[in-house]
C-alpha cells in the first residue's frame, strides 16, 4: 500500500520550487569568461584535494515561516545575518549590504564571476568566510559569493549545508546536523 502524506508533498514541492526559482549556477569563473548558453551542458568541475573540516556543534532547528520558506538567523564571521535556506544555491550568497556589515567589501575588480539567477545574469565576487553557524551548527572556512546587485536577501547554500552530516526537512522545519 502506498501512503501519500500531502503535507510532506506540499513541503517538498515548495522546497523544489524555491530551489529552481533561486537556482544559482556558477557560470564561468576562470578568466572572466562569458556565460554558457542555456542549452549547453554544465561543465564538471574537478574537486580540489583540500580536506575540509567537518561541522561542529549541536543540531539546529530552522522553523518554516508563514511564507513557506525556511529563514535562519545565521552567525557569519561573528555577525547576525538573516538568510534563506536554499538547497538550490551552490554556495552561500551574500547581498552587498550584508557583506559590508561583515566587513567584506570587494573591489569592483573582484567581481570576476557571472552567476545565473532567476532575475538574470549578475556579477559576483568569490570570498571565503571564516565561519558560518546556525543555532550552534558551525562550519569553518565556507566558500561564498558576494553579489554586486540583484540579490534581495542572503542565501544559505550548499557550501554550508553540504558540509553538515545531514539536514532533513519536516513539515514544521529543518534539522541541521553537524
Amino acid at each position: 500500500m502506498i501512503r501519500v502524506d500531502f503535507q510532506s508533498a506540499a513541503v517538498l514541492s515548495g522546497a523544489l520550487l524555491a530551489a529552481f526559482s533561486t537556482a544559482l549556477v556558477i557560470r564561468h569563473f576562470e578568466g572572466g569568461g562569458e556565460a554558457l548558453a542555456a542549452s549547453a551542458p554544465i561543465p564538471v568541475v574537478q574537486a580540489q584535494a583540500t580536506v575540509l573540516e567537518p561541522a561542529t556543534g549541536r543540531p539546529a532547528q530552522v522553523m518554516r515561516a508563514a511564507d513557506g520558506h525556511y529563514w535562519a538567523q545565521a552567525r557569519i564571521d561573528g555577525h547576525a545575518v538573516r538568510v534563506l535556506v536554499d538547497t538550490g544555491a551552490s554556495l552561500v550568497a551574500l547581498t552587498r549590504d550584508d557583506a559590508r556589515r561583515l566587513g567584506v567589501n570587494p573591489a569592483p575588480s573582484d567581481f570576476t564571476g557571472k552567476v545565473q539567477t532567476a532575475s538574470g545574469m549578475v556579477r559576483a565576487a568569490p570570498v571565503e568566510l571564516s565561519s558560518v553557524s546556525v543555532s550552534g551548527a558551525r562550519i569553518d572556512k565556507v566558500q561564498a559569493l558576494v553579489f554586486e546587485d540583484g540579490l534581495s536577501y542572503s542565501l544559505l547554500g550548499m557550501s554550508y549545508l553540504g558540509r553538515l552530516s545531514a539536514f532533513e526537512a519536516t513539515p514544521a522545519g529543518l534539522t541541521l546536523r553537524p
